[in-house]
């Protein structure tokens, strides 16, 4: 059964751009991956990771493309990671969609790695397409007082304060930190993805790092840390201050978050009916595995940024 959430997963990242013709579908895949690993990493009972599984099993039903089988006997691992790294080398110096170019390909890594290998050349050469696809593609769409263009044109200088990092474990007191520092969290899904993504962004980086692939993960942050930027400006935003939007979905005045009464790590989160709103996307797994990932090196940090991450996981259908 473990097996086949990180297949089913690859697989949809793997078929994703050229059965819709598009990136997002891939979320899907990346989330039953992320909730395979939220289990592996983070002790909980054995009713609780039932629930779990059961959801990522019925999120993989619906979202899974029909008519392809999955191969016995998978690629080599050092051969799909070769590929998969040879895409990324073309987008790794850029900010695109939050980070899905990175999010994508360390899970797609991190899940080949469990499996000692997977794939045919094919179903790699999909995942490697697939990051291929966010060459020249914006850094999001939805954003609190910057423009698409501004965020382009963001620099990164000393007077950012943004401290040296040289490996996972500083990386992850930093986005902690950051997580922290919000004095409200509004719902606007400026703000919903780009917390959100700055946990998974940073994160997939982490895992770049412990996978061995330091040189990608030093390339990723200047792109990560405009996006930390951006979300500064808003550490101390308050609803009757104007601010730009600029974005298609966002409007004033913006509505604060609401609180997740229960913490992925409980049963009770687990619970509620997730497919009702489609898993958010998948992020009902990608946010918390990326979140406890980075809490998991850097504890001290559990207060005030669990806290503000309950604002960040609040089931919309509850």
């Amino acid at each position: 059964m473990v097996r086949s959430i990180l297949e089913d997963g690859l697989l949809i990242i793997s078929q994703c751009k050229s059965i819709t013709g598009d990136i997002w579908g891939a979320h899907f895949g990346a989330a039953a991956i992320a909730g395979y690993f939220f289990v592996k990493e983070n002790s909980m009972p054995v009713d609780t990771v039932n629930r779990i599984k059961a959801q990522s099993e019925a999120m993989l039903d619906k979202h899974s493309y029909i008519g392809t089988a999955q191969p016995v006997v998978g690629m080599d691992s050092g051969d799909a990671e070769k590929m998969i790294l040879e895409s990324l080398e073309l987008v790794i110096d850029e900010l695109h969609w939050v980070g899905h170019n990175v999010i994508y390909a360390a899970l797609s890594l991190l899940a080949i790695q469990e499996l000692g290998g997977w794939g045919t050349k094919d179903e790699i050469q999909g995942i490697s397409t697939l990051i291929r696809s966010f060459e020249k593609s914006i850094p999001g769409r939805s954003w609190l007082g910057y423009s698409i263009s501004d965020v382009r044109k963001l620099e990164i200088d000393e007077n950012d304060h943004f401290p040296a990092i040289v490996n996972a474990g500083q990386l992850s007191e930093l986005i902690l930190s950051e997580l922290s520092s919000f004095r409200t969290i509004y719902r606007a899904e400026a703000h919903h993805d780009l917390i959100g993504h700055m946990l998974t962004f940073s994160h997939a980086l982490n895992v770049l790092f412990d996978l061995g692939h330091v040189s990608y993960f030093k390339r990723g942050l200047l792109p990560l840390f405009k996006l930390v930027k951006v979300l500064r400006a808003s550490h101390n935003l308050e609803p009757e201050n104007p601010i730009k939007l600029s974005s298609p979905v966002d409007h004033q005045p913006l509505i604060r978050a609401k609180r997740s009464e229960w913490l992925p790590i409980e049963h009770v989160y687990w619970c509620m009916d997730y497919a009702n709103h489609d898993w958010d996307f998948g992020h009902v797994f990608k946010f918390p595995f990326s979140f406890y990932n980075h809490l998991n090196r850097v504890p001290s940090r559990m207060t005030h940024a669990t806290e503000n991450f309950r604002y960040i996981v609040y089931n919309q259908s509850g």
